[in-house]
Formats: C-alpha cells, structure tokens, sequence
C-alpha cells in the first residue's frame, strides 16, 4: 500500500519563486513552490496577482528555474526534488497543466546530502544546466532541438568532487563560448584526517568555474579562488553587451565581484544606523533584471533591506561596485522583477507582496557605499517605501504555530483558529470554510421583495442594464449606471408580480407574470399572451429562443421565437400533477434550440422532455427523488475529467470542452447533480450533497467566465469549475433568498441578492481556496494560545528573542523622534511589519499575554511582560481548593540565552479572570529553577515540565505549592 497525504488547503508558504514566458512569448508570469504543489500566477493589468493553475508534483520540490533554448520565445521549468531524477516541465495553455517533457533519473530518492537536486543552475544563453547535491555530487546535462524544434537532453556529465559542500551555484553570462557554472564550495578532505581540529579552522570556502566543454563533451574545474568564509550566495552579473559578466559573491558584512582573469572588486553594504558593530549582515535574496536599456541588481539583507547593486565597467573590466539603498520591505525567500515593471516578493513569514516600481533607485540623495572608500560604511534609516509600492497581497498562514477548531462565534459551522507569522508580522487568523465575497453595493428596497433579475439592453452589450425587482403586487424596474434610478418606461407591467424576465435572441425583452407573456419587442412594440380561462402562470423558464411556461393544474406550454420574431405556441402537455419547478437547457452555439427540459413535480419525481420537433414534449426518462424538487438548473459544466481552457480565457464554456448537468435542489435541503446524456437525455450517475435546513434554489450565474450554479439554502453555495477541478463550496456570508447574475463595469462578474428587504451586489474572491480569513495583527510571535471554557474568549502568549520590550521600544521610539529620523510634520512612524524591530541583542525578550474575545477579534486585555520574562507555556484550569473558579497559569523565564541554554530564573504566573472574565488580574507568581516549558491540569492540580523534571502545584495563597517531583526526566 502507497500513501499520500492530501490537505484540505494547500500549503500557503512558497520556497521558491521564478518568473518568466511560460504561455505565451510576451506573457509575464510566475511560477511557485509550495513545497508540493507548483502553481503558476499571472498578474492582470490592474495588478491582481491570479492563481491560473495549480498543480501537485507528489514530491518534495528542492529547487526550480526557468529556461529557455537559444532563439525560442517560451521558457521551461527545471525542477530538482527528492525523486533522483531532473524534471524539465512545459505549460501547456490548452489543456492548462504542466507537462513533463523530460525525466531523467541519476539517483536514489529521498533528500539525501549526496544525491543532486539542491542546487540547479542554467546557462543564460539556453544551452546546459548543471544540477548540484550538497556534497560531492554535480550533473551538467546539454540541452538543445531536434529538426522538430522539440527539446533535447544529453546524458549527464559528472562534474564531481568529493569531500566538497557546496553552499550556492549559478551560471555564468560569457555569451556563447563554453558554458560556464560557478560554484561556492568548500573542501573538508584534511578536515577528517585531522583529529587536533586544527584543518577545520583553517578549511576556506572557495569560488569555482566549471566549463562544460562542447566541442569534448566533458567537464572541466577551470578556475578556483579562494573566498571569505562567511560567503553563502551568488549572483549572475549579466555580461555581454548588458555587462562584464562574471558573478557578485555575497559574503558577510561586504559583496565582492569576482570573474575569471579579472581584478576583483570589493564593497561593504550599507548598514542600518542602530546596528550593534559586531553584528553580521547577510544577503539573503538576490534577483538579476535584464531588459533592453536597463539592468540592474537587487539583493536583500535578512533584515529586509534591498540595495541596488551598480557595476561601472571600462572594456569590460569593473571598475567600481556600488550599493545603494533601494527600500525596505519583509524578508523574502525568493524575489522575482517582472518586465512589466513589478516585483514580486515570496515573503518567509506572512503575507507574500506583489509591488509596483515607482522608481528604480537613481537619486543622488540616497545613502550608497562604494568600492572607491572602503575604509568608511555607508549607515542608514529605514524609511518608507520611495521606490516600490505594494499592489496586492496574497494570504500565508506560514508560519503556523498552534491551532484551534471550535465554534466560538457561535455560527453552527466550526472555524479554526490559527496563530500565524513572526515578529511584528504575526496575527491571529480565523479561517471559515467558504467562499469570501466581497460586498460591493447595499440598498434598502420599500418592501420585502421575492424575486430579482437582470436583464441587457441588447445582446451586443457588455453589462446589465436593468434590474427587475418582484414583490408580492408589483414590479419594480431599476436602470443600472453610475447610480441605480427606477425606470417609469421600461415596458414592463408594474402593478402586477413578474415571475421571469430574460433578453430573447432578437433584442426583445420577456416579462411573465402570473396572467400572461409580456413580449416587449426591440422597437418598443408589445405583444401580450393572456393565460386560458381563469388559470394562471405557476413556474416558467426561458433561453434567448425557448420560453416554456406551468400552469396551474400541471399543463406545460412550450413556445418558440420564429423568424419573424414573434413567440409562437410550440406544443402543450399535460403533466398529471402539479408543476413544482421547470428548466430548459441552455442553448447551444450555432444551434436554434435546446434539445432538453426538465420538469419537477409534487409527485417527488423529475423528468426530462425533448424539445426536438419530432419528439417534441415527450419523456425521455425519468428519476424518482427523495422529497420534492423545489428548482431545478440545466448547465453546461466541463467534467472533472475533460479538458478545460487556461484561466483568463473561456474555461469550458465550449460545448466539446462540457458536460450537460441536471442540478435539482430538493425541499429538504439536499442538492442532486446527475449527468445528462445529450444523445438520448437519459440521467446517470448522481451525486448528492445536503446543504442546510431550507429548500435549495438554484441559480444559473458565471464565474471566472464560465457556466456555474449558486444554490441557496441555509447558507448560499456556488458550484463551479476551476483549474481542472469542479468545487462546491459554501459562501461566507448570510442566508440570501433569491440570486441572479449581474455584470457592470465596476463589477465583472458578480451576483445581485435580496436578503431581507434590502439589495445586495456580491463577487466572489480567491476562487479555489477552500478557506477565507480574518485576521487580527499581534505584537510579538504567538506560542500557544488557551480557550477559556465558559466565555469562548482566547488567550494567546506572545514572545520575540532579540528584541525589547513594549516601554523600552516606546523610549527609544521617543529618543529617534528626538534626533529626527522619524518623518517631520507629525508623519506616523514608520510600520515595523515592513521595517523590522530594533535587534536588542543575545538574551533580551519581549513578551505579553493576551485576552482576546474570537468573535469580534479584538484584544479585551493585554499584559505586558517587563523585567526581560518571556512567556513559553499557558494553561486554564480550576484547582481543588476553589471549585467553579477557572484561574490562568503561565510560565516563563526571565534573561532566557538559547545558546547556551540557560536562564536567571522561571516562573509561574497565576491570573484570575475578573469583570466577567474580560480582564486579567494576577494573583501571584512563582519562581522555579528553569523554564517551565509544559503546563497542564491533573487532578485539580496543576502539572508542570520544568527543566528535566516534572512538578505538581497546588494552589497557595501567595505562590504555588509544590507537592511533588519526579527528577532526572530526559
């Protein structure tokens, strides 16, 4: 038996980010790793960052680049992972999917130190990619065309060493002589022969060319040259006509430029005024642009500082390296610079950002080191972003350090309650299961309405134009523009309830109502059906050339639109019961009628009629169901198995690319989705879902350009196809009583509701996610958080090592403001999620304990920790001595050092819960000897794992009263 976990959500943290033309050649696009999951996203014009596929890999993915072949204008994926093989990938825009157009294996499975997959790095000429392990071992595979331009791949040349590391590779721009990889390596063969240590000390990281030969077919080490230790990146420094070649290495505290030949040039980065001197600074994220007119260098610093690298060279030989300061933004694991001029940001903790440039760092005022003074370091403020503005965000839950799943905002359904991030970025989110919408426009109506619709002027148009409001003895039309106006002159009847409304083939608008058809042509003139004796119009449907009506008494009329364009009286059919909802298929392109109607009746039954002229009302079969239908909903859906279009464009709405589906939605809440053969229109293979305790409604509406089916009940549903998969998901939001479809030029797609007696315009967000969020912003990094039973209110622990304290922020906050580097004229300081905090140092802690009631998600209460005490455990509990009374207990330690571990003191912090458990008051504090890492109740007492041993409290009137111990636990 083989395994494979499958979350309900994928993982929201990217380890990897690249960009490049993967659809199309000017298309401007990114690739992600969420370690299993690849996922392509492409940014719109108004720079909405949109997940157009998403797709697991059924492995760990270790590294990924993009590559593109001399001359083409797409680029491929390369992707090392723990398979033991090298994957190179296309996007294929027809069938949206990756497709594997080459695997080769080389070695075992699993992230092993000796098997390559670590490390890739390609020739930016398209030539070669060299695929590197952490120790020893190096592929170099050629890639190239066969006379059918599809790609080649060589077999793989060893480029090994052994007893080496490897730290980072790159490929070096030498145009197209032999492609050339470097290399950041480091030898420990003495270092195992050497039992004094005496060779570790001395061992030295090194700088290595690898040329892969191609007249040979061979690798050869070309160049080595040793560099600092503190070395861990490298970065591709274009060369050609863009540059000088040869590569920056980012070592600690400075970056020297090193090639071949070539003199090598040293700089210092910049460093933040607040700095401690004997701090080290490291590069942490580099990206390369190169464009026609522009290139240029960004590297980042772990404290999310991003300078811009300028190399001025004289007949190719760099002259001078300069850093500049460019801007501030959080710590990322990848960044990638589109052409189109953004920046895309794979944050490590938190939100990842999509930035727009708003300029690209050419002041003469900004703070810049060179490598003409290297004797003086250039120092700097943070400040605002000046260079880059933040567009859009997308959601991460990474880190996550606890979680709860309970039902506090008493809404019948349970979220979970997850504490997220790190430092100034962490927050408390609440993922509801759902659909976010977002609400666009709210308007009270003058009474409680039962049915709405939107309707175009003609069908060239692109939006609605009307909204058609039905009330129990009226109508209420109302024109869609800059603002919602009722319309007097619509041709609508008004004093009467309108049971449907839809635009026909030939521009004219439909109105039925209980007594007849109102056909109100596109000149404006009106031709009226009236119903036959004293009955009256129950249910009806329409598509632009069908219209099919229920009398009362079960009677169905079909009617269709001729070429002339009058309504004409197709056929009539006595039913047998009474009609409890009806649907006609949609219609298909190219075609003058649907083939297929469906008819529900009291009777507990659905049938499906044919609409053709030679079986014209006749039933093509028939399914019993379990209560009786209260809607039902024809539509064209793409199967889960078929072949779907890429986001953006028309996602199945091709009749070849679709499925015809019956939805019927039962009075006892259930919701059944069954097959529609479209040769015979016999019904297979239903599925069943219970949705809530009301009837179920259905509603045809689009999204993401496609045919999708909102059923109402309890709560509001919305079935539809996204990358290749069909998702039923419920919405977040309250009940809705009737839905349709709304376009505008300010809402693409979107869905006009009534709720009570007010109109709402909805549109869906992040389709695809099964989860949407709420957040609440924290103050330090979150621990552990704790329910206090009887309120529901959350307690959540906060600590961050190298950091202050809330007072002493405050007092260095007031000390800046002093000294001016805070903004002028009242400016707000600057955000520490985007800056960062002050690094106090080894041993320094900030910490607080928070109430925070989860259904408002808002903080009741908050305990700052003074004295350099940062809290690790928490627990609620009742003791013995005091039965109804639920007390908090914390434990922490003051002046904690990790490394080596140890601390002055631990203690254990008991609180009580006053003013109807809104606040904390404590009681009293216990000191103990280490940290006190694990706390929980036993027996209405309070057991405590505390260093190496394991305790049991009883509750005392000024401290803790040890009972027992149990030592020496390991």
């Amino acid at each position: 038996m083989h395994l494979y976990s499958v979350t309900l959500q994928r993982a929201t943290g990217i380890s990897h980010a690249i960009f490049g033309n993967f659809s199309a050649p000017k298309a401007q696009e990114i690739i992600i790793s969420r370690g299993k999951i690849l996922e392509l996203l492409r940014p719109d014009d108004l720079g909405k960052v949109h997940t157009v596929l998403s797709q697991e890999v059924f492995g760990h993915v270790r590294s990924i680049v993009p590559f593109r072949l001399t001359g083409a204008n797409r680029d491929y994926i390369v992707v090392g992972s723990d398979s033991g093989r090298i994957v190179i990938l296309e996007y294929d825009v027809i069938r949206n999917q990756f497709i594997k157009v080459h695997q080769e294996t080389y070695g075992k499975t699993g992230s092993r130190r000796i098997v390559p997959g670590q490390y890739l790095a390609v020739d930016p000429k398209g030539r070669a990619v060299m695929i590197g392990a952490v120790e020893k071992q190096k592929f170099v595979y050629i890639l190239n065309r066969d006379s059918a331009a599809r790609l080649t791949i060589s077999s793989p040349l060893e480029a090994h060493k052994s007893h080496t590391l490897v730290f980072s590779t790159c490929g070096v721009d030498v145009g197209f002589d032999n492609p050339i990889f470097a290399c950041l390596e480091l030898d420990y063969g003495d270092v195992d022969e050497d039992p004094t240590g005496a060779a570790a000390a001395e061992a030295t990281k090194v700088l290595t060319f690898y040329e892969m030969d191609l007249g040979l077919n061979h690798v050869i080490r070309k160049w080595t040259d040793p560099v600092a230790n503190g070395a861990n990146m490298l970065v591709t420094v274009p060369g050609g006509n863009d540059g000088p070649g040869g590569v920056l290495v980012c070592c600690e505290n400075f970056v020297i430029y090193k090639n071949q030949d070539k003199p090598e040039v040293f700089c210092p980065l910049p460093r933040r005024a607040d700095m401690q001197p004997d701090r080290g600074l490291l590069v942490v994220a580099a990206i390369a642009h190169k464009q026609k007119g522009l290139s240029f260098i960004l590297l980042q610093t772990e404290y999310g500082d991003i300078y811009k690298a300028t190399l001025r060279h004289e007949e190719g030989v760099v002259v001078e390296m300069r850093l500049q300061y460019f801007d501030t933004i959080p710590v990322a694991s990848s960044l990638c610079v589109l052409r189109t001029g953004f920046l895309f940001a794979a944050s490590e903790f938190g939100n990842h950002g999509f930035y727009q440039f708003s300029g690209i760092g050419d002041e003469e005022n900004e703070v810049f080191a060179t490598s003409l003074n290297t004797d003086s370091i250039a120092s700097f403020h943070p400040r605002d972003l000046k260079n880059l503005v933040l567009i859009d965000e997308i959601e991460s839950t990474s880190p996550l350090t606890d979680m709860k799943v309970l039902d506090l905002a008493n809404e019948g359904t349970p979220q979970v309650y997850a504490l997220c991030g790190r430092g100034p970025r962490s927050s408390l989110r609440v993922l509801r299961h759902g659909l976010a919408v977002a609400e666009m426009a709210q308007s009270p109506l003058p009474g409680r309405p039962n049915a709405v619709w939107t309707v175009k002027g003609s069908n060239a148009d692109a939006y609605d134009r009307y909204i058609v409001v039905s009330f129990v003895n009226a109508t209420l039309v109302l024109s869609i523009g800059q603002t919602v106006d009722e319309v007097k002159d619509s041709g609508f009847l008004s004093n009467t309830p309108t049971l449907l409304t839809a635009l026909l083939a030939d521009d004219a608008l439909l109105q039925v109502h209980p007594n007849g058809i109102r056909h109100i042509r596109a000149d404006r003139r009106i031709n009226e059906w009236k119903t036959p004796g004293r009955k009256s119009i129950t249910k009806a449907t329409a598509n632009p050339r069908q219209v099919v009506i229920a009398l009362a008494g079960g009677e169905v009329i079909y009617f269709e639109l001729d070429v002339t364009g009058q309504l004409m009286e197709v056929a009539k059919k006595e039913m047998g019961v009474d009609v409890a909802c009806i649907d006609v298929g949609p219609l298909p392109a190219g075609r003058q009628r649907s083939r297929f109607l469906c008819v529900g009746g009291y009777d507990n039954t659905v049938r499906m009629l044919g609409l053709d002229p030679d079986n014209v009302m006749q039933v093509l079969s028939m399914q019993a169901v379990s209560a009786t239908p209260e809607s039902a909903c024809l539509v064209n859906m793409a199967a889960q198995a078929s072949v779907v279009g890429a986001a953006g464009g028309n996602i199945g709405t091709g009749l070849e690319d679709s499925q015809l589906f019956l939805n019927v939605g039962l009075i006892n809440g259930v919701l059944l989705r069954t097959a529609v053969d479209v040769a015979t229109g016999t019904l297979s293979d239903t599925r069943t879902r219970f949705l809530g305790s009301r009837p179920v409604k259905l509603f045809k509406v689009e999204v993401n350009k496609a045919s999708a089916v909102l059923a109402l009940s309890s709560r509001p549903w919305m079935c539809y196809n996204y990358m290749n998969r069909f998702f039923m998901t419920p919405i977040s939001y309250e009940t809705l009583e009737f839905a349709t479809n709304f376009c505008s030029e300010r809402c693409d797609e979107g869905v006009v509701a009534i709720v009570g007696s007010t109109l709402r315009i909805l549109t869906t967000e992040r389709l695809g996610d099964v989860f949407n969020q709420s957040a609440m912003q924290l103050r330090y990094t979150p621990r552990r958080m704790v329910v206090h039973p009887m309120s529901g209110y959350l307690v959540v622990i906060e600590s961050d090592h190298n950091t202050v304290s809330e007072r002493a922020r405050k007092e260095l906050s007031k000390q800046a403001d002093e000294m001016e580097v805070e903004k002028a004229n009242g400016a707000e300081p600057l955000s520490e999620a985007q800056v960062g905090r002050h690094k106090a140092g080894p041993g320094c802690w900030g910490s607080c304990i928070r109430l925070v009631d989860a259904a408002q998600l808002e903080t009741l209460d908050l305990y700052e920790l003074e004295d350099n005490e940062a809290a690790f455990s928490a627990v609620i509990m009742d003791f013995e001595g005091h039965p109804g009374e639920l007390f908090l207990i914390v434990g922490t330690a003051a002046e904690l050092q990790l490394h080596p571990r140890k601390c002055v003191a631990g203690f254990l912090h008991v609180y009580r819960f006053v003013d109807n458990g809104r606040r904390l008051e404590l009681l009293h504090k216990t000191q103990t000897d280490d940290v006190p890492l694990s706390l929980a109740s036993y027996h209405g007492r309070l057991l405590a794992g505390i260093g190496n041993s394991l305790r049991l409290f009883d509750l005392g009137k000024k401290k803790l009263l040890k009972k027992c111990e149990e030592k020496g636990l390991h």
